[in-house]
């Protein structure tokens, strides 16, 4: 590892840049429930499938020979659901624009790795605060195997032209720290989705936090690799 190398920061979308992970979750026992799955409650669906594919989170639940087509349908409809009932209420997490405006001053590069669909790619990081901030994005859609996988974190880390050991990723679901540590990166999670105590002795874990106001770019650096921060 070249230590003249850039850092970057990769983000998972949903549960870290906005806490909407109860919004999905709720979204999908609707769709669900229209389907005649009754008794699925949104923290099952958060404790099994929070941060999987549409595909993998229907064959979980729902159907587990359906196909991708079918997946990719009602997924759009799900989404649509979640639009719809939350609009008003999406927006950054707290105190994540002035960590994004220190790590950018810093020159670490930024980037975000989602399961999410392109529709809701587009339209959460649309939002006020989040608009233009990364010079990377990649969604499961892009990659082969979503998370647990670690293809979409090592994909967003050749965008950002970063070497994966040089990566922070902050993800909030279990699988995507799963894919973090596969592709060779530590992590900083959010207890948006899951207790603290659940995450804070996963192994590549930096530490846990419920938000971004405690944060600061420098001392992640400084943890994650024992040796003062150098981002150029």
């Amino acid at each position: 590892m070249n230590s003249n190398e850039p850092y970057a920061f990769i983000f998972d979308m949903d549960g870290v840049l906005v806490d909407n992970m109860q919004m999905h979750a709720r979204s999908w026992v609707e769709l669900f429930r229209d389907y005649g799955l009754e008794g699925l409650d949104p923290d099952r669906y958060l404790r099994e499938t929070a941060g999987m594919k549409g595909l993998d989170v229907l064959r979980h639940f729902l159907d587990k020979n359906i196909t991708p087509q079918k997946a990719e349908t009602l997924t759009e409809l799900k989404d649509f659901l979640y639009r719809f009932m939350y609009r008003s209420e999406i927006r950054p997490i707290g105190g994540l624009e002035r960590f994004l405006d220190k790590a950018a001053a810093m020159g670490i590069r930024l980037g975000v790795g989602t399961g999410a669909t392109a529709r809701n790619i587009e339209y959460t990081l649309g939002i006020p605060g989040l608009r233009d901030r990364f010079q990377a994005v990649v969604g499961s859609h892009q990659v082969k195997e979503g998370k647990p996988h670690p293809d979409i974190f090592l994909r967003v880390a050749e965008l950002l032209e970063t070497d994966p050991e040089r990566c922070i990723v902050f993800e909030d679901a279990l699988p995507g720290l799963e894919a973090a540590r596969a592709a060779g990166m530590k992590s900083i999670a959010l207890a948006t989705t899951n207790p603290a105590e659940i995450m804070n002795n996963l192994p590549g874990v930096i530490t846990v936090t419920d938000d971004f106001t405690p944060l600061h770019p420098e001392e992640i650096l400084e943890n994650a690799f024992m040796a003062q921060p150098s981002a150029t």
